[in-house]
């Protein structure tokens, strides 16, 4: 039997109806939103306002055409950050990015000579949210925050960030990437201006699915143009969320998919999600601990973590114990520097990276178990 502890890469498994929701839209409705005013075309369009309206309801944002679909989050973080800032602009950012955010900042700082702020965290990747008010400049145009380290787990201070982003009329975005779905996310008590989401993670959803909520018109810079169903006369892309960001056809299967999972989540309530999430990696963090010559990083503390635990087995490269795991005990885990270079400078693994296991909703505490039993028994071979 296979255990799967790589969560925070994409979830799994998914809920059944996930799937019968994909499976259903491409065999029963199988057609593009908004081109064309025949039945199922008006069909597979109040499948996706349904979804709209569903993450509205899960990030308390109030209106449905202000949610924008897209590929995935890093494809949604690119079109916002690219959209928003200008040549010679500055951006205060986290210390713990994923490259989803730091490669992007970094090209426009090559190419477009935007300055670049990271705010400092202390080792467990914990950031005072007070010190983004003196890195604010006559220049910043943009606040961009990750909710939770895809590495430590850290859960960011985004309500008293966004504060002080609102307070400074800056634009603030958050990468929610390790917490939509898991972690309790209010757009309007949180000051979030735009929230990047992806569908195959914690909400449970498909690949290829994901997007933007974003509170105000006019906020983002159109980055691509095409077909939108909408205004088709027009040489220029309509300035009107949400067409002004959706060119081109876009996943109708997968977003019926991903509606679904939202459905889902909203059944279960995210906070049921969170605290049994909570509860597995306090016990998970609690085992490892046990362990001689394990190696963990970040708080080690559940209440300010999402499920993600990254550590290190002294004298054994993080990618062997990866490989043992899969090969020779199916445990699933994640060996590497995850894609967030950044915040394997703030612990020193730069170089080696670190294991790393995500829990996720479905998993149990035999999940867990199992993997500390693995474990035990490759140190007891060193």
């Amino acid at each position: 039997m296979s255990i799967y502890l790589d969560n925070a890469a994409t979830s799994y498994p998914k809920p059944d109806l996930v799937a019968d929701s994909v499976y259903h839209f491409m065999k029963h409705i199988g057609v593009s939103v908004g081109r064309g005013s025949y039945n199922r075309a008006q069909k597979a369009g109040e499948i996706v306002y349904e979804t709209r309206k569903l993450l509205c309801q899960l990030f308390n944002h109030s209106n449905p055409e202000h949610v924008v679909f897209m590929s995935n989050v890093t494809e949604a973080i690119n079109l916002a950050i690219r959209g928003i800032v200008t040549p010679g602009g500055h951006v205060i950012t986290s210390s713990i990015e994923h490259n989803a955010v730091w490669r992007c900042l970094k090209m426009l700082e090559r190419d477009y000579s935007i300055q670049i702020s990271p705010v400092l965290c202390d080792s467990s990747g914990t950031t005072d949210p007070e010190t983004i008010q003196g890195l604010i400049r006559p220049n910043t145009q943009l606040i961009v925050f990750t909710h939770a380290s895809n590495v430590l787990g850290t859960i960011q201070p985004i309500r008293q960030s966004g504060t002080i982003a609102r307070r400074n009329s800056i634009p603030f975005l958050v990468d929610s990437a390790q917490t939509a779905g898991a972690y309790p996310i209010d757009m309007q008590a949180d000051c979030i201006d735009i929230l990047a989401f992806t569908g195959h993670k914690s909400l449970l959803g498909p690949m290829g699915t994901g997007g933007l909520v974003v509170k105000d018109e006019g906020m983002i810079r159109p980055q691509k143009a095409g077909g939108t169903g909408r205004d088709s006369f027009s040489p220029y892309q309509p300035e009107y969320l949400p067409d002004c960001l959706e060119a081109g056809t876009f996943n109708g299967s997968g977003i019926a998919g991903l509606g679904a999972a939202v459905k889902y989540i909203l059944g279960e309530t995210v906070q049921a999600i969170r605290n049994k999430e909570q509860q597995l990696t306090d016990y998970a963090l609690k085992q490892l601990k046990c362990l001689d010559k394990v190696i963990l990083y970040g708080p080690g503390n559940p209440e300010k973590m999402v499920g993600v635990i990254s550590f290190n087995v002294s004298n054994i490269p993080a990618v062997e114990i990866a490989y043992a795991l899969d090969e020779v005990y199916g445990i699933m885990v994640r060996a590497g520097l995850h894609c967030a270079p950044t915040a394997h400078r703030i612990i020193g693994t730069e170089q080696v990276g670190t294991v790393r296991i995500s829990l996720g909703y479905f998993n149990q505490e035999k999940d867990i178990d199992l993997l500390v039993a693995a474990l035990s028994e490759i140190l007891s071979k060193v």
